[in-house]
Parts: structure tokens; C-alpha cells; sequence
């Protein structure tokens, strides 16, 4: 089940709705969802960014062919082509800037397994190893060599402790249910488990919403 079955069902009208409308308000919820999550979540395998990317050609091709045109109502039509393209670029340049963000934060803890890598794009993932190569480097040149060669490591594990750094999973994070449902909580002093309905708002451990979100019985807010 996606996003727009869960929508499907709380209003029916939901499959009415346009294509590009239906991938817009999908654009926005992955670009608030990615802003609220301490890490990395999927990059979209539904090809969203293909069709968005497909939408902003378009439309800035339509924008091309119209401008010039003096006519007032055309003009007009105008502006809102490019107000509406300009929201576009923006969600996409903010989802991606809060993706690299993390990358570049948590670059080595992203690369150290497949099931992590799995979360990265193709683009990412060359972006991620090729950060990662320069940066060693520099680290190299700067320090690293005078060390011994087994001491040289970024991703040293011994003694039970990682260099690795990873995201804070006991982040705080707000989510809406999208459905009836139980939810688990850990607390500071005590686990608790609170009985929530559809539309409530709760703040969460990431660690104890994360499930929620990627069954789909919660929204990141």
C-alpha cells in the first residue's frame, strides 16, 4: 500500500485528482518527511522525480513558446506558469539539499552497507564515494599518514566502538496517523503505549515513530 491508497481511502475523490497535482502533493510530503527525519530516508523507486523532472521540461519548454507573446491574458497565463514551475525548482532544490545535507554529515555511516547504499539514487551513490575518497585523502595528506597504517582507518570498529558517525535515532520528530492504531513510545522515564485516531498530531522518538512512517500508518509533519 502507498501513499495514495491511504488517500483513497479517507476521501474517494482522491483518484479524480490529476496526475502532476497527485505527484506534487507527493513531492511535498517526501520534502517535509526528508526535512523532519534525523536520516536518510528511501529515495523515491515509484519514479516521481522522472515524471517531475518530465513536468518541469515542459513546462519550462511551454514558457519558451509563450514568451513574447503581448497579448495581456497570455501574459498573465505567463505569470502563473512560471510562479507555478518556480515551486516546482523549489521543492526539488530543497528535498536534494537536505538529502546532501545528510550525506555529507553521515557520508561513511550511508556507504557501510548495502541495505544503506540501497537508500541512496544512482547520483547520490557516485556522490557519496566520491565525497567520501576526497575527503580521505585530504585527510591523508593533512595527518592520517603520520599515523600508523592501522590506525589510518575511518571506520575503525575495534574495541567495540565505531568511528563511524551515525544519526541520532532518539531524535524528536512530529507525526500524523493516517490511521486507528496503538502506538509504541519510548520515554525518558518510562515506555508507554497511547491509543491515538486518524489526524492525530504526536511528537516521537524517531526511533519509535520510524516504524510507524514506513508502514504507512504515519505521516512525518
Amino acid at each position: 500500500m502507498d501513499i495514495d491508497d491511504i488517500l483513497r481511502e479517507v476521501d474517494p475523490q482522491t483518484h479524480h485528482i490529476p496526475r502532476q497535482t497527485r505527484d506534487l502533493q507527493a513531492l511535498t510530503r517526501r520534502w517535509v518527511a526528508e526535512r523532519s527525519a534525523p536520516e536518510l530516508l528511501d529515495w523515491p523507486s515509484d519514479g516521481l522525480f522522472e515524471r517531475v523532472n518530465d513536468q518541469i521540461k515542459a513546462q519550462i519548454e511551454k514558457i519558451e513558446d509563450m514568451t513574447g507573446d503581448m497579448d495581456p491574458k497570455t501574459n498573465f497565463a505567463l505569470i502563473v506558469l512560471q510562479t507555478e514551475l518556480e515551486r516546482y525548482k523549489f521543492l526539488v532544490r530543497s528535498y536534494l539539499r537536505a538529502r546532501i545535507a545528510k550525506i555529507d554529515k553521515h557520508t561513511l555511516h550511508y556507504l557501510s552497507t548495502e541495505e544503506l547504499r540501497g537508500r541512496l539514487s544512482s547520483t547520490e551513490l557516485a556522490y557519496a564515494t566520491r565525497h567520501q575518497a576526497l575527503l580521505h585523502n585530504h585527510y591523508l595528506s593533512s595527518f592520517l599518514a603520520s599515523f600508523p597504517e592501522k590506525l589510518q582507518n575511518l571506520n575503525d570498529t575495534a574495541g567495540n566502538i565505531s568511528m563511524i558517525d551515525s544519526p541520532d535515532m532518539d531524535t524528536a520528530v512530529f507525526v500524523r496517523m493516517l490511521r486507528d492504531k496503538d502506538v509504541y513510545g519510548r520515554g525518558t522515564d518510562r515506555d508507554n503505549t497511547l491509543p491515538t485516531s486518524n489526524g492525530d498530531v504526536l511528537i516521537l522518538r524517531w526511533s519509535s515513530a520510524k516504524q510507524l512512517v514506513l508502514d504507512m500508518d504515519a505521516e512525518l509533519v
